[in-house]
């Protein structure tokens, strides 16, 4: 009994520091108390909560069908997203890489050499050969025994790596899909104000004919004819400006849609009439939809990781390097007993000085753990900033699409009366220029309103972290952090 103790001991004490790790205890780094509210929230962005909901295609609210079947090409052609996607897949497989450390190395050897032997060797003599064949043929392991849970380490920080790459890609698909709605909507909205302008100037140029008859008449002077004239210019000229901006537009969505601009178009058609109400959700769940958050958590649970791998370069590795199989002298037949052969045992290696290098990696790990953790802290404030932003943004904007269309009404009245009062010689040109002029500004200044108020509820959407949907029923707890990671 008293012999079998030592093994037993021996085995146990292996066991225990088999799960040993040198890394500190890891709780994500510590952000602001979240609000219990956005303080920009208001009528046009609604408090239900929305976050635990499955994230799809939310660009849909829109209900363009144009919109939708770019964003399905955007999916499937845009190299942005392609290099992502690669990105991601090499995370993946550096961290298969560094899960193959858990298991042996196992190699096939095999030599056959032809020797000589040198006549002034050491120990010379005993009927030795000075030249003779030697043939081998085995197999060759290696095994690390993690004690210091230094290999752990590494796999855990390689995995954690990979589900910040995957974070990154589902925040690139956001970006993009955002950003390609974003000028989708800002080309519709130029052609609407292309329409506006072709209307404006045929009632310029029905204008002008009236302002040369009375002219030619006498009822009116040669400045009111250089007026109307000057006027109708002018909005021709815009008519330019607005298709110039139109067709960089243009070029920017073929790019998102990996195509050529050269032979890409977009047909001009009416910008959509929808301005959905976001549901904001509440704050304390944002940190858990933003990909980009997540990504930035598991850098930081990585660089935790990174120092137990440093500390454990402090400790000896200990390795079994078993090996066996045959050897002979050249004699024709290997395959056979006596030739066989076999090592097993284990190796230890401790470095005794190292001029500082571990001590140095030890201290560049922790400063990347306090790098990680700052960058997360960062990319949870920046998150709420955005969203508060988009907000405010989204709730004065729809505030301020109220008057709009009251100046609309009030200038579209009094450009009408003064063209009127104008016919029956009641006033000069230069009153109508001005109404026509101020009704103008209005009505460009309504319809970029409603783009921009389009707009914001796609930067909102991108501020909070992806989409939602409604009629889905919310996951099973547990998932929403695999939604986060996962959603678009």
């Amino acid at each position: 009994m008293a012999r079998a103790k030592g093994p037993a001991l021996a085995a146990a004490l292996a066991g225990a520091l088999a799960g040993c790790s040198l890394s500190p205890a890891y709780a994500p780094p510590p952000l602001p108390a979240p609000p219990a509210a956005y303080k920009e929230s208001g009528a046009w962005t609604e408090a239900r909560p929305g976050d635990a909901l499955p994230r799809g295609a939310w660009w849909s609210v829109f209900r363009d069908p144009v919109l939708d079947g770019l964003e399905t090409r955007l999916e499937a052609a845009n190299p942005t997203l392609a290099a992502a996607l690669a990105t991601y897949d090499q995370a993946r497989a550096a961290a298969a890489a560094a899960r193959s450390n858990l298991y042996p190395d196992v190699t096939a050897v095999g030599a056959g050499t032809y020797n000589r032997q040198s006549d002034n060797r050491p120990l010379r003599g005993g009927g030795q050969p000075n030249e003779y064949a030697a043939n081998t043929l085995g197999l060759q392991a290696a095994y690390e025994i993690d004690l210091w849970g230094r290999v752990r380490n590494l796999v855990a920080g390689a995995g954690a790596r990979a589900e910040a790459s995957g974070a990154d890609l589902a925040s690139a698909r956001l970006s993009l899909r955002a950003r390609l709605a974003d000028d989708y909507l800002a080309l519709r909205g130029l052609d609407a104000q292309a329409t506006l302008l072709g209307d404006t100037v045929a009632a310029y140029r029905r204008a002008l004919d009236l302002t040369r008859a009375r002219h030619v008449g006498g009822a009116a002077s040669g400045l009111d004819e250089d007026r109307a004239s000057a006027q109708l210019s002018s909005a021709k000229a815009a008519i330019s400006d607005v298709a110039a901006e139109r067709a960089i537009l243009e070029h920017q969505i073929a790019a998102l849609v990996g195509q050529s601009a050269s032979t890409f178009s977009l047909p001009p058609a009416p910008p959509p009439g929808l301005i959905p109400e976001v549901p904001a959700g509440v704050p304390s769940t944002l940190v858990q939809r933003r990909p980009d958050v997540a990504a930035a958590e598991r850098r930081a649970f990585a660089a935790n990781r990174d120092i137990g791998v440093a500390r454990a370069a402090f400790f000896p590795t200990l390795s079994l390097v078993p090996q066996g199989g045959f050897q002979n002298t050249g004699q024709p037949n290997l395959l056979v007993a006596p030739d066989t052969f076999w090592t097993v045992g284990p190796e230890a290696a401790l470095t005794l000085f190292d001029g500082g290098r571990r001590r140095a990696a030890v201290a560049s790990a922790r400063a990347g753990f306090r790098l990680a953790s700052a960058d997360y802290r960062a990319t949870v404030i920046a998150a709420f900033q955005e969203v508060e932003d988009q907000l405010a943004l989204s709730n004065h904007l729809a505030a301020e699409a109220s008057d709009r269309s009251d100046a609309v009404r009030a200038t579209r009245g009094a450009a009408s009366l003064s063209l009127i009062r104008y016919r029956e010689g009641a006033t000069n040109y230069l009153d109508v220029v001005t109404a026509q002029t101020a009704e103008l500004d209005a009505e460009r200044i309504a319809l970029d309103l409603q783009t921009r108020r389009q707009r914001a509820v796609v930067d909102l959407v991108r501020a909070l972290g992806g989409g939602w949907t409604f009629a889905d029923d919310p996951p099973r707890p547990g998932e929403a952090a695999k939604l986060a990671r996962a959603g678009s």
